[in-house]
């Protein structure tokens, strides 16, 4: 399987070619541009699968395919959140949000292994993925998250909560008074819960909110580490994969 990976930022691309390497999959050829993937594909055969990230440091990936006519399959990968990826549930493609999870790449290289004997849906509609990216569909977010206290039910309104985790294959939420819920939800589900205004998954393990950042500070590895106004019963690390994203949404 011929294999390449589209990113602008190479500390991810390496990433993702390691973690490719461990599914015996080899991606010998890294791109970082719009215009260093145009030129590669005008000059190269075309690879079975491409890795794509959607924002490339010069401009939309999908000024690529208006360029050429790629048939490749594609897995995309990207920080966008999960509303705004319909268009590519559509096109039958599979998608990774950022940071990539070892798992949930095992999975997307098994669904394109068994899409490919039936050639089930290779040739992507790119205007439509493009017009939902650029509008998406208006939705309506969770206003509120009712949690069990003894065998009571509570309601907390999610302006009061500071930031979302997981623990021990629980997932929580945690009010800006200190307290701290278990939820019956997990972290990806709340893709479609939260306001991405709003909210911000930083890492694996956490989502906050924007209005309970009280500091910012550079941490090892080129990370951030966030302090809320009342969580402080771990470290809140900025994954160095999802700096670049988290700080184009601060803004």
């Amino acid at each position: 399987m011929r294999v390449i990976i589209i990113e602008d930022e190479k500390p991810s691309a390496r990433r993702l070619q390691r973690l490719l390497l461990e599914l015996n999959i080899e991606a010998k050829v890294l791109l970082h541009s719009v215009e260093e993937s145009i030129e590669w594909f005008n000059n190269n055969e075309h690879p079975d699968l491409i890795f794509l990230d959607i924002q490339l440091s010069d401009g939309l990936s999908f000024e690529i395919f208006e360029a050429v006519e790629i048939k490749s399959a594609i897995i995309f990968t990207t920080a966008y959140d999960e509303y705004a990826l319909q268009a590519f549930k559509l096109n039958s493609i599979d998608y990774l949000l950022k940071p990539i999870d070892d798992e949930d790449l095992e999975t997307a290289v098994s669904k394109y292994k068994e899409r490919i004997p039936k050639k089930q849906n290779l040739e992507l509609d790119f205007d439509a993925i493009k017009k939902l990216l650029i509008n998406p569909i208006e939705r309506a977010y969770k206003k509120r998250f009712s949690v069990k206290v003894g065998q009571h039910l509570k309601l907390i309104n999610i302006e009061d909560i500071e930031c979302f985790y997981s623990e021990n294959k629980g997932t929580y939420l945690y009010t800006k008074d200190g307290r701290n819920y278990l939820i019956d939800t997990t972290l990806e589900e709340l893709n479609n819960d939260l306001d991405p205004n709003v909210f911000f998954r930083i890492n694996r393990k956490f989502y906050i909110n924007i209005n309970a950042i009280k500091d910012m500070v550079s941490y090892t590895n080129s990370r951030l580490q966030i302090k809320l106004n009342s969580y402080n019963e771990s470290d809140v690390i900025v994954a160095r994969e999802r700096v670049k994203d988290f700080k184009k949404w601060l803004e």
